[in-house]
């Protein structure tokens, strides 16, 4: 039930993946295609997306003996400092690997006790983004088949550089969808938060992220909820975002910085009334989110129901809607 491409390869417009509409007061699950989204809405509710542009973060590293390793930067935590995942390979602190181009990287200290993940200063010719779209290549993982360009990883309303990996709730918008929404008096708004990798293990909680809240964001939101409709996110770095920026009222305030907020059940979410994301393995962090929308026993309905139907999983795959 893998994605393995994205859906342009199968003959589909990037609209026109599946959507199941899932809702939780009677556990009622509706099946749809994306483009059927503003059906779900009503007028006067709120989108919060996620506008951050994903970047080749993939580069080769070459060792002191010679031998190539494949890094993944993550997440940028100083100017030249860098949570960075050296892919099945054990580094030692103080290893220096060369970068293509003239680059290095060295590496520091792991990231939090991780046996994975390690803080390395980054040593490049250039500023780091134009640097990366030079030399890296897109973050992928062994189910995808064949190898995209950085487009294809890209949502359309991607402004803002920083994502490791795509915040792919959004990937199935296009115009004649945000047209539609408008059209029928939908409301959008944006957050930024730089994705890391999310090849977490089952025991690591998640790590810190860039994020910014805007005022006008803000204000945007306490104009929804006054008039009684609806804050839809779309995407669990959505959530991420306005849960860091917002007080135990659910009030949402002009917030930046690095967040490492974990979402629990128990903890709630405050800022948002609905979720549209995609299919994914239950992982503990990623369901513990899911499971602060919805009750366990709704998420188990919903995923079967996908499971009987074949619904397509990861960042080329389906969607859902929480409502």
């Amino acid at each position: 039930l893998e994605a393995r491409e994205p859906p342009e390869a199968r003959g589909l417009a990037r609209d026109e993946v599946r959507l199941m509409v899932s809702h939780r007061e009677d556990d009622r699950v509706v099946n749809a295609t994306f483009r059927d989204l503003p059906e779900f809405l009503d007028a006067g509710d709120l989108l919060v997306v996620n506008d951050s542009a994903t970047v080749p973060a993939a580069l080769t590293a070459v060792r002191e003996d010679a031998s190539e390793i494949a890094l993944h930067l993550s997440t940028q935590l100083a100017s030249d400092l860098w949570v960075v995942e050296p892919r099945q390979a054990s580094v030692r602190q103080g290893e220096r690997a060369s970068l293509p181009g003239g680059g290095a990287a060295l590496f520091l200290t792991p990231y939090r006790d991780s046996l994975r993940l390690w803080v390395a200063r980054l040593e490049l010719p250039d500023s780091v983004y134009p640097y990366l779209h030079t030399w890296g290549r897109p973050i992928k993982y062994p189910y995808v088949k064949g190898e995209w360009p950085i487009e294809t990883y890209q949502t359309v309303y991607a402004r803002r550089p920083g994502s490791a990996e795509m915040p792919s709730a959004g990937r199935a918008f296009s115009a004649r969808v945000i047209h539609s929404l408008a059209a029928r008096g939908v409301l959008m708004a944006a957050i930024t938060l730089h994705a890391g990798v999310a090849s977490l293990e089952d025991h690591e909680a998640p790590y810190e992220e860039w994020f910014e809240v805007t005022e006008e964001t803000t204000e945007t939101i306490r104009a929804t909820r006054s008039k009684g409709n609806r804050v839809i996110a779309v995407g669990t770095t959505v959530v991420r975002a306005l849960e860091s920026a917002s007080d135990e009222a659910g009030r949402v305030r002009p917030a930046q910085g690095l967040t490492d907020l974990v979402i629990t059940p128990e903890r709630g979410v405050r800022s948002a009334d609905a979720l549209l994301t995609g299919f994914h393995e239950p992982r503990a962090s990623h369901l513990a989110m899911l499971e602060a929308f919805a009750d366990r026993h709704h998420l188990e309905v919903a995923y079967a129901a996908a499971l009987d139907r074949g619904y397509l999983w990861h960042e080329f795959g389906d969607l859902l809607l929480i409502i």
